[in-house]
């Protein structure tokens, strides 16, 4: 496995060492091992998968906050991505910056997203399917969105008129939320 660090302190990108030959491929999609020797030591407790039909879906941006702020692995199994991971940590040495990555069923690469980041990602096909895994459970009264288009936060999407939902729609500004991490 290749692990290639961000701009972003602690988001890697990892690229999975896959073996093929006439019959199609094989890859390792998750060993704690490796995640461990590439410095991502964490318990996962729980998979997600996500699909979504259209291009021009954003789902973002996400978190949830502590105590029950969420480290992520994803991947996309089916179609293409840009995912995005926003360093939100007050004292972070990369606060408030940002990083993209192109995730897709072709490039199996995974993205790695530690707590204190806000997370999204745009759907670049039709039916997407993306799967991930987080360090912890899912609570509603501590889940929160982010506008995605957060002039202070200045994540370049490439779209004006993402298709989102509801929440993602009525999502306040960073500076308008109770969202805040300390490094």
């Amino acid at each position: 496995m290749n692990t290639i660090k961000t701009k972003v302190d602690g988001a890697i990108i990892l690229e999975p060492d896959v073996f093929g030959d006439n019959r199609g491929w094989f890859m390792e999609s998750y060993s704690k091992k490796k995640l461990a020797d590439a410095g991502i030591d964490v318990e996962f407790v729980q998979d997600n998968r996500s699909f979504s039909a259209e291009k021009g879906t954003l789902r973002g941006l996400h978190c949830q906050l502590n105590p029950t702020a969420q480290s992520k692995l994803l991947t996309c199994i089916k179609g293409k991505i840009l995912d995005v991971a926003v360093d939100i940590r007050k004292g972070s040495p990369t606060y408030m910056q940002w990083v993209s990555v192109e995730l897709s069923g072709e490039n199996k690469k995974s993205f790695f997203i530690p707590k204190g980041c806000l997370h999204g990602f745009l759907t670049l096909t039709d039916d997407v399917e993306v799967m991930y895994k987080v360090d912890e459970f899912y609570s509603p009264s501590d889940d929160r969105s982010i506008r995605f288009d957060d002039p202070a936060l200045g994540v370049e999407w490439g779209i004006e008129n993402p298709i989102l939902s509801q929440k993602d729609k009525n999502a306040p500004l960073l500076s308008q939320s109770d969202v805040e991490f300390e490094y």
